[in-house]
């Protein structure tokens, strides 16, 4: 295919799910929008994912796969980009699947409402069943801060990659992480922060499969959290508080909030399932979180769920601090 003609770089890092992989190409392969690229990152794997993929290329001309030796999913998706010819960027995980017309869903979103980022809602297939997700039935039209404050609210939409169309010079100044388990929560907020505009219309054309080898198991079972989950995510958080109170001070008030909303939500998992192997981390919630007490509770953005554990989880660290007892 011309250069010229590729409309999409479809991004793909697959690593051991030699049983999973074809069923996700084929989802692209069938697409209704033929002028695609994709790129298929084989992160060292150890079983015929990678053969399986290099397969598929001989049969069609529009894939090409990569090997690179195993690193995180960061640096896999940054050899991808480094490869891209597309004028917009999607991705999707190995052991996804795309509906037939979401490449061309969100290429029309995009030139429609020339946006810099267009995006769709998506379901979820949770043992043999698919239920809602991230789906809306309403198009929005939206600011950067406009997006990241929906973004962060993880109501109509949250921060994985897949399901989101990214025009390309978003990747110029902005690359994965090279380090990291979960880089899409450190790096999405600021893609729709440099953006201008963003559209997204929450019809479901992405399916995300959530089971326990999943990276992201653990959103659906408490019980599967560590605290090296835990670490990343609190460090990933500051940083994008940071991060948006000098890209977009608009929001910043609500970056916070949304910093300290994840820490109570955490605090109330580690004490209500007894997880006695992220006690160090409980202990650096209860302390960040009685330092801003006030603030917290105080703010306008603050639910009613989240006062209570406030008071439940909070109050007495936050009164010993207030006394000089801490």
């Amino acid at each position: 295919m011309d250069q010229m003609d590729i409309k999409i770089s479809v991004i793909m890092l697959t690593y051991n799910r030699e049983a999973l992989v074809g069923r996700a190409i084929e989802s692209i392969l069938v697409q209704t929008m033929p002028n695609f690229e994709y790129i298929i990152v084989d992160n060292g794997s150890s079983d015929k994912s990678g053969e399986i993929a290099e397969e598929y290329a001989k049969k069609d001309g529009r894939i090409r796969v990569v090997h690179i030796p195993r690193s995180n999913i960061g640096t896999g998706r940054n050899v991808g980009l480094d490869m891209a010819k597309g004028e917009y960027i999607t991705f999707i995980d190995d052991d996804d699947t795309a509906a037939p017309d979401m490449l061309e869903f969100l290429y029309k979103l995009a030139k429609e409402q020339d946006a810099d980022i267009a995006l769709c809602g998506s379901t979820k297939e949770v043992n043999g069943g698919i239920l809602p997700n991230c789906v809306f039935d309403e198009k929005l039209l939206m600011t950067a801060e406009e997006a990241v404050v929906t973004l962060l609210k993880r109501k109509k939409y949250n921060a994985a990659m897949p399901s989101k169309l990214f025009k390309r010079e978003l990747f110029e100044h902005i690359r994965f992480r090279t380090e990291g388990k979960y880089d899409d929560i450190s790096v999405v907020y600021k893609y729709f922060a440099e953006a201008k505009r963003v559209a997204a219309h929450g019809l479901p054309k992405y399916c995300f499969w959530r089971h326990p080898g999943n990276n992201s198991a653990f959103t659906t079972n408490d019980l599967l959290l560590t605290p090296e989950q835990l670490n990343e995510y609190f460090e990933a958080f500051r940083e994008r508080t940071e991060y948006l109170s000098e890209k977009r001070p608009a929001i910043a008030d609500y970056a916070r909030y949304s910093e300290w909303s994840y820490m109570i939500s955490m605090c109330n998992k580690i004490e209500k399932n007894h997880l006695e192997n992220c006690k160090e981390q409980l202990v650096f919630v209860r302390r960040e979180l009685a330092e801003h007490y006030e603030e917290f509770y105080n703010s306008p953005y603050i639910e009613e769920f989240e006062k209570e554990f406030m008071r439940k989880y909070i109050a007495p660290f936050y009164e010993n601090r207030r006394n000089g007892r801490l």
